[in-house]
């Protein structure tokens, strides 16, 4: 007995449909960074990072991947290319999830948990090998946090949907257990603060003012230890600066301790800045002129981070340099301390007494201009000479009166003789 069956109401459009949606998200293999990267000159060395490790090789083999790339201007110069630590500190840098800008905007501010490249090693215990990305509900900026280091994403690079995005970041993550301050992968110190200002574009009379001071050099050794971050003013705020100011007539000493007011001797990134324990931070200028003198008061403030000098309140603008152990961010004003700019500014290092207000001169009597003082006056006593006016007038007086009863007397007695 034949079997018939039946295709009436079989139609074929759906399964094209079914076919045409499973493929048109299909990845694209192989892919060859160095090629994706080479017309991109302002991330350069970190591309170069990439193709001279074993990690382009890796590349090469995922899809569905986001890379996340520290420009050349925020990216030390960089270790040597051999080292397994700085391959592995590459890898933590690609996540292995496709994400748009769409993407990260969506992610909650309580922040999601994403897998790296360096998880798949084996060389990252626990869940060390992943980071946590999160999104500032205020200001719509995505960061990225690893146990010891965080990024911010500057913005997108290059995307080819689905299969790889690339994103700028502003400093290097590092992954937990790594320490580049110790190990031969640690960017090397002696950042050209300066050279670093003028290629911002935006900073040029900061770093003129830093060159003609000497103060840079002092900066500059100071790069160790606990690191540096710089608040540098942009040039339109040292333009907008009320000329009541009298910023330019200060002195050239006094100068230079408004550049130290302007630098905390500690590495704070930007992550740690708006999360800030202590807002009150001591300066350079604090460990030159006593604790509790030029100090800053540094707060979030409408979704940014704040300044306040008690003079004027600033606000941090951009990131022009980040790599641990130097931080520098432009900042919207000129941060002017109180202790020059106050109602009751001080000399520093000077007692207050010779305050940088003029202040009556003190009066030095010479003998000269004193012949009858011969001891020293006191500050509750009249002033000497006029003294000396008052206290004669009755004493002349007493003796004219003792010269006339002497005569009187006199007179009387020659008389009863």
């Amino acid at each position: 007995m034949a079997i018939t069956i039946s295709f009436s109401h079989f139609t074929p459009t759906p399964f094209l449909y079914f076919l045409l949606l499973s493929t048109c998200h299909a990845p694209i293999f192989a892919i060859n960074i160095t090629n994706l990267l080479s017309s991109y000159p302002q991330i350069s060395d970190f591309a170069n990072l990439l193709s001279t490790t074993s990690v382009a090789d890796d590349l090469a083999q995922r899809s569905s991947i986001t890379l996340l790339i520290v420009p050349n201007n925020f990216l030390r110069r960089a270790p040597p290319s051999s080292s397994t630590n700085l391959a592995d500190v590459l890898r933590y840098h690609v996540l292995l999830e496709y994400f748009s800008w769409p993407d990260l905007r969506l992610i909650p501010p309580t922040g999601k948990l994403v897998t790296t490249l360096f998880q798949t090693t084996g060389r990252a215990p626990n869940n060390f090998g992943s980071v946590n990305i999160t999104r500032n509900v205020n200001s719509n900026s995505v960061t990225v946090h690893s146990p010891t280091s965080n990024a911010t994403v500057l913005g997108l690079l290059k995307t080819l949907p689905y299969n790889i995005s690339v994103f700028t970041v502003d400093s290097l993550l590092v992954p937990n257990g790594f320490d580049l301050m110790a190990s031969e992968t640690r960017p090397p110190l002696g950042l050209n603060i300066t050279k670093t200002l003028i290629d911002g574009h935006n900073f040029n009379v900061a770093a003129s003012m830093l060159t003609a001071s000497g103060v840079e050099e002092e900066f500059e050794r100071d790069e160790g230890g606990a690191g540096l971050t710089l608040f540098v003013p942009t040039d339109e705020a040292f333009s907008d600066m009320s000329s009541s100011m009298k910023f330019q007539s200060l002195p050239a000493e006094k100068k230079a301790v408004v550049l130290r007011f302007h630098v905390l001797h500690s590495y704070y990134p930007l992550g740690s800045l708006e999360s800030i324990v202590n807002p009150v931070q001591p300066t350079l200028a604090t460990e030159q002129n006593g604790a509790g003198s030029f100090t800053l008061n540094i707060s979030r403030v409408n979704g940014s981070v704040g300044i306040n000098t008690g003079v004027v309140q600033a606000s941090v603008t951009q990131t022009v340099f980040d790599q641990n152990p130097v931080a520098i961010f432009g900042v919207s004003k000129v941060l002017l301390p109180q202790e020059f700019f106050g109602k009751n500014p001080v000399e520093v290092n000077k007692p207050i007494g010779n305050s940088g207000v003029a202040s009556p001169p003190e009066i030095s009597l010479s003998p000269e201009n004193s012949p009858e003082i011969y001891g020293p006056p006191s500050h509750l006593s009249s002033p000497p000479i006029l003294d000396t006016v008052v206290s004669s007038a009755p004493a002349a007086k007493w003796k004219k009166g003792i010269f006339l009863w002497c005569i009187g007397f006199f007179s009387l007695l020659v008389a009863i003789n």
